[in-house]
């Protein structure tokens, strides 16, 4: 029998990479809640009905024994069906930031906006899973990680652990991102004039997913500069993460550091010193990779990190953590 999954905002971009993912997962059947009037799925040929579709109803997510729910949908309104879905007996993975920070007061700093359903964010749980795998298989509520701190966190919290970053000289984070990151609602910054043949810089030291890189890579806010780029892409993120080095004499402890790290993680990827992935090595998969360069005689050091954003930042990410909590081998519909 497979269980039945639910997902909300299907017509959004993560969304709709949900219901891509979940259609040939072999353990659940997707079900789109419609939490809009004008809610609308992709067309499909004739002969193919496509997933069954129900009211986003805290009584209809019971009756259908709704296993997980989704919610790919802004922050406020994360906040208003959460309680609903759990009050219904589902477990919820969130791909909003509604619940990625423990306490109020950071999301209103960041988010610029209150929060609406504070009594959850006790529960929640970072949904990172290199990092939090064992508090997600028991979450009720699971806070997806932001496209951005994804490949943030991956490259930089084990060399931050390991103690061979030089925090006192600072770390830059240079992430660039495709266009979908924006989610689908239209506006002038991500229309089609305004970013073709263009690249712009946007939330210049105050990007609201500074403060999930520091929480799980344990930097400071002063020891991390990072500045989000849009470039005229539909998806994809890479990062190029540059810091100096702390008793580092050459490439070969920066690589023992990922390979302790990451030698049994099935979607971290590491490449060849000195040789770096693109966007075009993640497009549609749920891969991290990795490359790093390390030049000797200064101690300096590059990292660059690539992700699919819908993927690995949003969708695939979410299908691993449901995979956790579902109790399924974590990587079933995604490799």
């Amino acid at each position: 029998m497979r269980k039945r999954v639910g997902i909300v905002g299907f017509g959004g971009y993560s969304g709709a990479e949900l219901v891509r993912l979940l259609v040939h997962h072999p353990h659940v059947e997707p079900v789109l809640l419609e939490h809009r009037a004008d809610s609308s799925a992709r067309p499909v040929p004739l002969g193919q009905a496509g997933p069954a579709r129900i009211p986003c109803t805290a009584d209809a997510v019971k009756a259908e024994d709704l296993a997980v729910v989704f919610l790919a949908t802004p922050a406020d309104v994360s906040m208003e069906l959460a309680p609903a879905m759990l009050s219904a007996n589902a477990r919820v993975v969130d791909l909003s930031g509604a619940f990625r920070f423990a306490d109020e007061a950071t999301y209103t700093r960041w988010y610029r906006e209150q929060h609406t359903a504070t009594h959850l964010l006790p529960q929640a749980v970072y949904g990172l899973p290199e990092v939090c795998r064992r508090n997600i298989a028991a979450a009720q509520l699971v806070a997806n990680p932001g496209c951005y701190p994804t490949a943030a966190n991956l490259a930089i919290r084990p060399l931050v652990q390991a103690g061979v970053i030089d925090r006192s000289a600072g770390i830059v984070c240079d992430a660039k991102s495709g266009v979908s990151g924006a989610g689908r609602k239209p506006s002038v910054t991500t229309s089609f004039c305004e970013v073709t043949d263009n690249f712009s810089a946007y939330s210049v030291l105050d990007h609201r997913h500074v403060p999930e890189i520091l929480n799980i890579s344990g930097l400071e806010e002063a020891e991390l500069s990072f500045t989000a780029q849009l470039i005229p892409i539909a998806r994809g993120i890479l990062e190029t993460i540059y810091f100096r080095t702390r008793n580092v004499r050459d490439i070969q402890t920066l690589f023992d550091v990922y390979t302790q790290e990451y030698s049994h993680e099935p979607f971290i990827r590491l490449y060849p010193a000195g040789v770096f992935p693109d966007i075009q090595s993640v497009a549609g998969a749920n891969f991290c990779d990795i490359g790093v360069k390390f030049d000797a005689p200064t101690g300096r050091a590059v990292v660059v990190s690539a992700i699919d954003n819908l993927v690995k930042g949003a969708a695939g990410q979410a299908v691993q953590n449901m995979n956790l909590m579902l109790d399924f081998a974590e990587t079933e519909g995604l490799l």
